[in-house]
């Protein structure tokens, strides 16, 4: 019955937020230990967790779109996080993820803004790299991949009836604000930031992270769309 499945979406959220919180302590204690690889599987599984919560949740349009962006956010981080390696791979699958959140917040706002500002973003940032001499197939696939998760950060602050947006639009602030911190890690040789500093910047990376996803994953409207 309807309340049967009600209850039972409850007790399945209340098992993910439980199992989740578990695993984000786990390896948050194990980055400040310096366990790494420990940590690493613990925040793998993580993100996997909340790749098969969201498949549970595709019933509707709106859940279908958030599991395949979650699947592709799993696979992005295998490269990124796991293998440690192919960089431009990894980056490249977080393009179409966003591509995928401003197709949802679209659906989600009453009045979505255009989307020709966004081309004109990530154009821009290819040719200051470009004039700088900085461009390079990795730095050319983040100048397409950041500027369009800041854009919908912004966009994420419009007007919306749906009831989740709020969630979605607060892990999309998360996200935002790990990448910043992932950027400056990989910056800190260039920046004079303190030992105490970028030791502060690489543990917030996940600090943020993890919640954003979770909250994205959360953020899926469970009632059957038309």
């Amino acid at each position: 019955s309807k309340v049967r499945d009600i209850m039972r979406a409850r007790r399945n959220t209340r098992l993910f937020l439980a199992a989740e919180a578990a695993l984000y302590l786990a390896f948050l204690c194990c980055d400040l230990r310096g366990a790494f690889l420990i940590s690493t599987g613990l925040k793998y599984a993580a993100l996997l967790l909340c790749l098969f919560y969201s498949a549970g949740n595709a019933g509707s349009r709106d859940g279908r779109l958030v599991c395949v962006a979650l699947a592709l956010t799993a696979a992005a981080d295998f490269f990124l996080l796991v293998m440690d390696r192919w960089y431009c791979l990894g980056i490249a699958l977080f393009c179409p993820v966003q591509f995928l959140y401003a197709l949802r917040l679209r659906r989600m706002q009453v009045s979505p803004g255009p989307l020709w500002p966004r081309a004109v973003v990530s154009g821009g940032a290819l040719v200051a790299f470009g004039l700088s001499g900085l461009l390079r197939p990795l730095t050319a696939l983040i100048c397409l991949y950041f500027p369009q998760l800041l854009y919908n950060a912004a966009e994420s602050l419009r007007p919306s009836p749906a009831h989740r947006a709020p969630l979605f639009r607060s892990g999309l602030w998360l996200f935002l604000g790990c990448d910043i911190c992932v950027g400056l890690h990989n910056l800190a040789s260039y920046l004079p930031l303190s030992a105490i500093t970028a030791a502060a910047v690489q543990f917030c990376m996940w600090l943020l992270y993890l919640p954003s996803q979770v909250m994205i994953a959360l953020s899926v409207c469970r009632r059957p769309a038309a």
